[in-house]
């Protein structure tokens, strides 16, 4: 079984307002669904919609013994594969915690971080693979970062790509170069075509 996780529902649990709400985080257990209620590990889903990221599955449940209802929301865990062999699941806190560093002293706002950090697990999964390489990782966070800061994109490529000399440097920069020069060639040749 995919492992479940109810953000909402989750949220409600806390605070405390899943009893005027009349649903609560349900309990999960390797061998599936019980009510979160009575226990019951029998539930029917009575409606099911796709997340609005797009990654997730609302389900609407109801249990057939107490007959009360509750929300689930299920995602697929993405796996990444460590240089170790360890295989550990995809964590974008992790992400943008790596990439917090390469910004230090960079005008660059948390919200920034954090789309950075949604950009690239959205990349992740949009690939379908359950599973990939750290290594993966790493190049899906350089060019959200490259576009986001230079400084910072060169920061993180110097370590993750393991920069040992000055002609590591002066060959990313040259690449960043080459790509503004393209980018501001395409720009304008897409305003000619307009005007």
């Amino acid at each position: 079984m995919v492992p479940v996780r109810d953000k909402d529902t989750m949220a409600d649990f806390v605070d405390g307002s899943c009893k005027t709400r009349g649903w609560c985080a349900p309990t999960f257990t390797l061998d599936g669904m019980h009510c979160p209620f009575c226990k019951n590990s029998d539930t029917k889903v009575v409606d099911t919609r796709v997340g609005e990221d797009g990654y997730s599955i609302r389900r609407r449940r109801e249990c057939p013994k107490c007959s009360r209802r509750f929300t689930t929301v299920e995602t697929a865990t993405l796996m990444v594969i460590k240089r170790s062999g360890n295989v550990e699941p995809f964590n974008r806190d992790k992400v943008i915690t790596g990439v917090r560093k390469a910004c230090q002293g960079r005008p660059i706002k948390e919200e920034d971080l954090k789309q950075l950090g949604q950009r690239v697990e959205e990349d992740l999964r949009a690939r379908g693979l359950a599973q990939v390489p750290s290594d993966e990782v790493g190049r899906a966070i350089l060019g959200p970062l490259r576009d986001l800061d230079e400084v910072a994109y060169m920061r993180f490529a110097s370590v993750y790509q393991e920069f040992n000399n000055l002609e590591d440097f002066e060959r990313a920069i040259k690449e960043l170069r080459e790509q503004e020069s393209s980018a501001k060639s395409e720009a304008k040749a897409r305003n000619e075509t307009k005007a």
